[in-house]
C-alpha cells in the first residue's frame, strides 16, 4: 500500500464520520411535530421560561425565590385550572417543609432545611385516582445567576405540558403529579421535603426529573430506574426525538463528575424508580451570569416538551404503573442510534449475546492459529507477541502524551484548550497517533524485517480482535451493561474480516480491500465516534469548574489517548501494509511541535468573553469577618478579607496582571486548630481545592444588619461518660456548621438526620442550614463521649453565616473589587462571617 493514499484514506474515512456525528448531534428535532390539536408549543413554554428568568436569579430564602417566583406559578396554574376540561380534578397545593437527612455526596455531609418552598400540581380524572407519576423541576437558581437552563426551562416545559394535560377531552388512567421544587441548588432538600413529607407522596410509582448540566441543546437520560426495565422501555416507545445511554448512567453514578440530582432522594428516600434527563451542550456557562433564556434555542425547548409530554401520558396511561412491583427487577441495556431510535433489551439477554459473541470471536482465533496444526505453537507464539507489542504500544503512548500534559500544567499553560478545543487534538491526538506509530514503525523495522507484510497485518488484525474479545468478556463479568460496545468492536470487525477474506487472500492489501474494510469498520468507528463526542461535550466544560487538586491537561490528555487507542486498534494493522510511514511521522510531529510552541509561548488564552459563546473563568469572592473564641468565650484572634477561590486549576495567573493586590504573597493559611481549616466554606468541597490556591486579601470588617445568634441553650451530663449540648441558631437563610471533637471525644449521636453522625473527608462533621423567606431559630443538640478529665475542651463548633442577597451581601469593598475583574471572568460574591467556639 502506498503510504500517502492509505493514509488520506483514513484521515477521510473520520473526518467523514465526525461530520455525521456532528449532524446527528446538531439535528434536535427529527420532524416537525405533528399539527395536532393538543400539541407541545415551544413559544409558549418560552413565555414562561422568559417570564421566570426576569424574576433574576431566584436563590433560596429570598423574596425572588420564596414570594415572586412562586406567585408567578401559581397565577399560571391557577389560569391554567380555570381553563381546564371537565374531565379533569385540578389539586394546588404550596408545601413548606422542615427536614434533615445526610447524604455522602461530596464526601459526605448533613443537612437540614426550614421552611422551603414547594409549588405542587395534582391532574387526575374526576374520580380521582389510586396511582401517580411525577414531574420534577425546580425554579430555585444558584446565587446570580438567572438560572435559565438550570431549571427555569424545565418549569416551563412542566406548565405547557400541565396546559396540554388539562385541555385534554380524555381523562388519563393515572394522577401526574407536577412538583415545582424550590429548593434543589441548596443540594435536593425540597425534594426530600416533599417525598418523605407529602401526603400526595404515597402515591407516586415513577417519576420524571428535569435537571441541566449544560445550556440548551438536546436532554439526555443519563440515568433510569433503578432497576425496573418497563421504565426504559416507556421512554423507548413514547420518546419523539430520543438521546439516551448506558453508558453515560454509569459514568454518572460512577461518582466521576462532581454533581447530584433530586434523582438520588426519589431512589433513597421514597424507594421509587424513574428517569432523569438533563440539558448538557455548553456546559462552559452552566451555573454564570450567561445562563439566559435567549441562550436556549427554541427548538431545544421543543424536543423536549414533545419527549416529555409524550413519555408522562405513556406512563400516566400505562397498566404497569399501577402494577410497578411486578416489573421492577433486572437491568436494562439503552442507548440511543443517532438520535433516531433507542435499543434496549434486558441486561441478561446481553450477558448471554456478550459471552456467545467472545466466544465466537476465540473460535475464530483458535481456528486460526491452528491452521496448519504443525504450526500451532509458532502461531500462538506471534498472535500472543502482536498483543503483547499492541499493549506496549498502548502504554508508551499514554506514558508520552501524559508527560507533555505534566510539562503544559508545570509551565503555567494548562486549559490553553479550554477555548480553543481542536488546539487538544493537535496537540495530545497527533503525539499520541505519532507515538503508537513510531513504536510500530521500529518493531516493523527491527523484529519483524523478514516477515511477509501482509501476514503481519492479518496478525496484529487478531490481536486487537483479541483485545476487544478479553475486553467483552471481563467488562460484562463485571456486570456492566456498557459492554455493548465492546460487542460492537467484535461482531462488526469479525464479520468484515470474514466478508473480505477472499479479496485479502487472492490480492492482499489494495485499496478495494482498504475501502471494503473501512466500510466494515463503520457502525463500530461511528458510534465510538458519537459517543467520544458526547463525552467529550460533557467533560470538557466541568474541567473548568472541577477544583484546583487535579490537573485538566492530564485528565483531558489521558481521555484523548484512550481514545485514539480505540480508533486505532484496527487500524494498526495498516502500519505493516504500507511501505513507509515517513511521511506521516513528520507529519504528525510538525503538527505536535508547532501546536506545542504556540501553546507554550500563551497565544491560546484559555478564556472568552465571546457575546455569542463565552467561556468564563470562575471565581468565587467571599468577604469573610472571622472570630475565634477559648474555653472560656473570649475572642482570642480576629480577622476580616476577601477569600478568593478560583475554581480551575490556573488559581489567580491570569487575574494578578488585571489586579496586582491578588497575588501568591496573600495566600491562604489554614488554621490547624480549626475544623475545616478556619474557612467559611458554603458546602465541604476543601478537598477539590489546595490552600496554595486560595487567597485572603485582607479588607474591613464586615457587620451584617442581620447577624448570625449562636446560643447554648443547655450542657447536660448523660450515662457512661456522655455529654449533651443543645443550641439555638439564628440568622440568614445560609449558614454552616463544623464540627471537630478535640482527641478523646467522639461524636456518638444527635438530633440531625437519622441520628447517625456523618464526617466529612478529612474526618470533621459538616452540616449545611438553608431555610425560607422566613422560619424559627434553629434548635439541635450533639451529644459527644468525653475523657474524664479533658484539658483543652472537648469539641470545636464553628458557624459561618452566608448572605447571599439583599443589602448585606456585598459591602462597598467587595463591590469595588468585583468591578476590577476582567471580563472574561464569570465572578459570584458575598458577605460571610465565621465563628469557632470551644466547648
Amino acid at each position: 500500500l502506498g503510504e500517502v493514499r492509505c493514509a488520506a484514506a483514513v484521515l477521510l474515512f473520520l473526518l467523514a464520520l465526525r461530520a455525521l456525528v456532528q449532524l446527528s448531534h446538531r439535528q434536535l428535532l427529527r420532524q416537525p411535530s405533528a399539527p395536532e390539536t393538543l400539541h407541545f408549543s415551544a413559544p409558549r413554554a418560552r413565555g414562561y421560561l422568559d417570564s421566570i428568568t426576569a424574576i433574576g436569579p431566584r436563590t433560596v430564602g429570598s423574596p425572588e425565590n420564596e414570594v415572586l417566583a412562586v406567585n408567578y406559578l401559581l397565577e399560571q396554574i391557577r389560569a391554567i385550572k380555570r381553563e381546564s376540561t371537565e374531565v379533569h380534578k385540578i389539586s394546588v397545593d404550596v408545601q413548606r417543609p422542615t427536614g434533615s437527612f445526610s447524604i455522602d455526596f461530596l464526601g459526605g455531609f448533613t443537612s437540614y432545611y426550614a421552611n422551603i418552598t414547594n409549588v405542587i400540581v395534582k391532574l387526575e380524572p374526576q374520580n380521582g385516582a389510586e396511582h401517580a407519576v411525577l414531574s420534577n423541576c425546580h425554579f430555585d437558581s444558584v446565587p446570580n445567576t438567572p438560572g435559565a437552563s438550570d431549571d427555569a426551562v424545565s418549569c416551563a416545559v412542566m406548565l405547557e405540558i400541565l396546559n396540554i394535560f388539562s385541555k385534554s377531552s380524555e381523562p388519563l388512567q393515572h394522577a401526574v403529579i407536577f412538583l415545582f421544587n424550590g429548593a434543589e441548588e441548596n443540594i435536593l432538600q425540597a425534594s426530600h421535603g416533599f417525598i418523605t413529607q407529602h401526603e400526595w407522596a404515597k402515591s407516586i410509582r415513577a417519576f420524571i426529573n428535569l435537571e441541566a448540566a449544560g445550556v440548551g441543546g438536546k436532554e439526555l437520560v443519563f440515568q433510569t430506574g433503578p432497576e425496573n426495565p418497563w421504565l426504559v422501555q416507556a421512554y423507548v416507545n413514547a420518546a419523539k426525538h430520543p438521546f439516551a445511554s448506558v453508558v453515560a448512567q454509569e459514568i454518572f453514578q460512577s461518582g466521576i463528575i462532581p454533581a447530584d440530582t433530586d434523582f438520588r432522594i426519589y431512589r433513597d428516600f421514597g424507594n421509587v424508580p424513574g428517569i432523569d434527563l438533563a440539558f448538557i451542550e455548553n456546559g462552559y456557562i452552566y451555573h454564570t451570569k450567561y445562563d439566559t433564556s435567549d441562550r436556549i434555542l427554541t427548538d431545544s425547548i421543543q424536543r423536549a416538551g414533545d419527549n416529555i409530554l409524550a413519555v408522562l401520558k405513556y406512563l400516566a396511561t400505562s397498566d404497569k404503573l399501577a402494577k410497578s412491583f411486578e416489573y421492577r427487577h433486572g437491568n436494562v441495556v439503552f442507548f440511543d442510534v443517532f438520535g433516531l431510535f433507542v435499543l434496549a433489551y434486558p441486561a441478561r439477554v446481553g450477558t448471554i449475546m456478550n459471552y456467545i459473541i467472545a466466544a465466537i470471536a476465540f473460535l475464530y482465533l483458535s481456528k486460526k492459529v491452528l491452521q496448519p496444526k504443525t504450526r500451532a505453537v509458532p502461531n500462538l507464539r506471534k498472535l500472543f507477541a502482536a498483543f503483547g507489542l499492541t499493549l506496549l504500544s498502548w502504554v508508551c503512548t499514554l506514558v508520552s502524551v501524559l508527560m507533555v500534559a505534566v510539562f503544559v500544567s508545570v509551565i503555567g499553560q494548562s486549559l490553553s484548550w479550554y477555548n480553543h478545543f481542536y488546539v487538544s487534538v493537535f496537540l495530545y491526538g497527533t503525539a499520541a497517533v505519532a507515538k503508537l506509530i513510531l513504536v510500530h514503525t521500529l518493531a516493523k523495522k527491527f523484529l519483524y524485517k523478514n516477515m511477509n507484510e501482509q501476514h503481519l497485518g492479518d496478525t496484529f488484525f487478531d490481536a486487537s480482535l483479541m483485545f476487544w474479545s478479553v475486553a467483552l468478556a471481563v467488562i460484562t463479568r463485571m456486570g456492566l451493561c456498557s459492554a455493548f460496545i465492546c460487542t460492537l468492536w467484535v461482531a462488526c470487525p469479525l464479520l468484515a474480516k470474514l466478508m473480505i477474506h477472499k479479496e485479502f487472500s487472492q490480492k492482499g492489501a489494495t485499496m478495494k480491500f482498504v475501502m471494503l474494510y473501512m466500510l466494515g469498520m463503520f457502525v463500530p468507528y461511528l458510534y465510538m465516534m458519537y459517543l467520544s463526542w458526547t463525552v467529550f461535550e460533557m467533560f470538557t466544560p466541568i474541567m473548568g469548574r472541577s477544583g484546583s487538586e487535579i490537573p485538566p491537561d492530564v485528565v483531558l490528555a489521558g481521555f484523548i489517548v484512550v481514545i485514539t487507542m480505540i480508533l486505532s486498534s484496527y487500524f494498526i494493522n495498516f502500519i505493516y501494509f504500507v511501505k513507509s510511514t515517513e511521511t506521516t511521522l513528520i507529519t504528525l510531529t510538525t503538527v505536535f511541535v508547532v501546536t506545542l510552541l504556540l501553546v507554550c509561548s500563551g497565544i491560546f488564552f484559555p478564556y472568552s468573553s465571546d457575546v455569542a459563546n463565552p467561556k468564563p473563568k470562575r471565581v468565587f469572592l467571599q468577604h469573610t469577618s472571622r472570630r475565634f473564641h477559648d474555653l472560656d468565650g473570649n475572642v482570642v484572634k480576629s480577622d476580616s478579607g476577601i477569600w478568593i477561590i478560583g475554581f480551575d486549576y490556573n488559581g489567580i495567573s491570569h487575574i494578578t496582571p488585571h489586579i496586582p493586590e491578588i497575588n501568591d504573597t496573600i495566600r491562604t493559611p489554614c488554621e490547624e486548630q480549626a475544623p475545616f481549616c478556619g474557612l467559611p466554606w458554603i458546602l465541604p468541597v476543601h478537598f477539590m481545592f489546595r490552600f496554595v490556591k486560595n487567597w485572603y486579601l485582607p479588607a474591613p470588617e464586615i457587620f451584617p444588619r442581620s447577624p448570625i445568634h449562636f446560643k447554648v441553650l443547655s450542657k447536660e451530663l448523660m450515662p457512661w461518660n456522655s455529654m449533651r449540648l443543645s443550641f439555638e441558631v439564628s440568622g440568614p437563610s445560609h449558614m454552616s456548621l463544623y464540627i471537630r471533637p478535640h482527641e478523646g471525644s467522639t461524636l456518638s449521636t444527635w438530633s440531625l438526620g437519622d441520628g447517625t453522625p456523618v464526617t466529612s473527608l478529612g474526618g470533621d462533621y459538616f452540616v449545611f442550614y438553608a431555610r425560607g423567606l422566613q422560619a424559627t431559630p434553629w434548635h439541635f443538640w450533639v451529644e459527644l463521649t468525653v475523657p474524664e478529665e479533658p484539658s483543652d475542651g472537648v469539641v470545636s463548633f464553628a458557624i459561618a453565616a452566608h448572605y447571599f442577597f439583599g443589602k448585606d451581601q456585598k459591602s462597598p469593598q467587595l463591590s469595588a473589587l468585583l468591578e476590577r475583574f476582567p471580563n472574561w471572568t464569570f465572578t459570584s460574591g458575598w458577605s460571610c462571617t465565621y465563628d469557632l467556639f470551644v466547648f
